[in-house]
């Protein structure tokens, strides 16, 4: 993993136009991105895949730029699955790029949750509608998501992410019918970015991220159906028993 950038909370994240509350300031590289080209090259020739961490539009550009030089140079590598963690805010224009590049972004839909309300102030409301946490948009051009909950900055239960995912409401209910609401996932494909294409980006998916013969049997049981569930009891909804490998390693009392 290749760290590329700072956060938004402190106006870290790279940006290709100046923060709106801090217009002196765009951010900055954490990362030369000579390193992450002469990273890229090495790892297509070798078979190893990099994930960036990127939360600005610009960070996020520049590695794009990165990735698809590198890809470039070696057109005989077809399935880097070379990934993005985070791609929290891009430019409109880069959105197509990952599809079109088989770059996965690995994101962490609970970020929306926490970061919306003070993220706005940050970026302004055009950049805000036009490029951050757009899952829906990404998806629509191909893209597969990873989600995740970026544990220990945000809680390692699944379950607030998965009902960010589908509602892009803060922990509390706020605002009613979400932010960007447009930029929602169904509950299919929030379950799909935890499972199947989770697996996916860690090439696993010969062997995870589905129950099916053949594949280990990794599954959780839920208190509650959050497939069905109107939205404000998925967060109600509790691990009742995990399985891994087709043993039980937890049982709630």
């Amino acid at each position: 993993k290749l760290n590329c950038d700072g956060a938004l909370g402190s106006r870290g994240a790279w940006l290709l136009e100046p923060y709106t509350d801090r217009p002196d300031f765009y951010g900055m590289a954490t990362l030369s991105m000579d390193t992450v080209l002469s990273t890229s090259r090495e790892a297509l020739k070798s078979g190893f895949q990099v994930c960036s961490h990127a939360i600005g539009d610009r960070a996020n550009r520049e590695i794009l730029d990165r990735y698809e030089m590198a890809m470039k140079e070696n057109p005989d590598v077809k399935d880097s699955r070379f990934r993005i963690e985070h791609a929290q805010h891009l430019n409109p224009t880069d959105i197509p790029r990952f599809a079109k590049l088989g770059v996965i972004p690995a994101m962490q839909a609970i970020h929306m949750a926490s970061d919306r309300p003070w993220a706005i102030d940050r970026l302004g409301e055009k950049r805000i509608k036009e490029g951050a946490y757009m899952w829906q948009s990404l998806l629509k051009s191909g893209a597969k998501i990873v989600n995740g909950t970026d544990a220990p900055v945000e809680p390692v239960n699944p379950i607030p992410s998965f009902y960010a995912s589908v509602t892009r409401m803060t922990l509390k209910g706020q605002p009613e019918g979400g932010y960007e609401p447009e930029e929602k996932m169904t509950r299919e494909q929030a379950l799909r970015s935890y499972t199947l294409d989770a697996a996916y980006g860690a090439f696993e998916e010969k062997f995870k991220g589905s129950i099916e013969k053949g594949k280990l049997a990794d599954f959780a049981i839920l208190s509650k159906d959050i497939m069905t569930v109107p939205d404000k009891e998925i967060l109600s909804a509790e691990v009742l028993t995990t399985i891994v490998g087709g043993k039980v390693v937890y049982e709630k009392k």
